[in-house]
């Protein structure tokens, strides 16, 4: 048996014990009761700040099939209308035929030889009035002969150089002799006959093949 100083102490220190135990049992569950509280507030604002879920079809057009949509008969599209051109014709200008016309090849003219001969010619060069009745003009390509019907055709060439030209009769002459036919200014030049004045040709007489 110990004194009662030690008996009174011993009893004091269960009573600190039992008291101290109660006061941490009741922290305990106060502290356990306001994780509780706060607990759902946190989550709630926890789930208001979470970014929200974002859906990878939501922003997909509407026209563009999901894989559910892809085994269902789709409707075809529809096809553009399509609608006729009128051609419009342009009209050409007189300057186009005018160029159209030169781009064409021209066809050089047939003719059939109906008689040649050989004399010599001369040519004149004086304005005067002819015998099919238009004025002589000495820069076109025609002659004068004595029984050849007017309007032949008739074919010179020079014998000193081969050189020809075809001239029109629409003239009567020459009548000196020894000469079958008279050129103009611009026909003897042709075959080169003008500083000779008077040279020997062959001639024929033509007539469209």
């Amino acid at each position: 048996m110990g004194s009662p100083v030690r008996r009174l102490l011993r009893a004091r220190l269960r009573t600190i014990l039992i008291v101290s135990g109660a006061a941490v049992a009741v922290l305990a569950a106060g502290a356990f009761a306001l994780a509780g509280r706060d607990g759902p507030a946190d989550s709630a604002q926890a789930a208001q700040t979470a970014p929200e879920a974002v859906d990878p079809l939501a922003d997909r057009p509407h026209g563009e099939p999901t894989r559910a949509d892809r085994g269902r008969p789709r409707s075809p599209e529809p096809s553009p209308s399509k609608t006729p051109k009128k051609s419009k014709k342009k009209k050409s200008s007189k300057a186009d035929d005018q160029a159209a016309n030169l781009a064409k090849p021209k066809k050089k003219k047939q003719y059939k030889v109906v008689r040649s001969g050989s004399c010599e010619a001369s040519y004149y060069w004086e304005g005067q009035m002819t015998a099919s009745g238009e004025p002589f003009d000495p820069s076109e390509l025609t002659a004068a002969h004595k029984t050849l019907p007017l309007g032949s055709k008739v074919r010179v060439t020079n014998k000193h150089n081969d050189r020809s030209v075809i001239v029109r009769i629409n003239d009567r002459g020459p009548y000196a002799g020894g000469r079958c036919l008279d050129l103009s200014k611009a026909a003897m030049k042709k075959v080169g006959g003008t500083g000779s004045g008077v040279i020997p040709v062959r001639y024929e007489v033509l007539s469209k093949g």
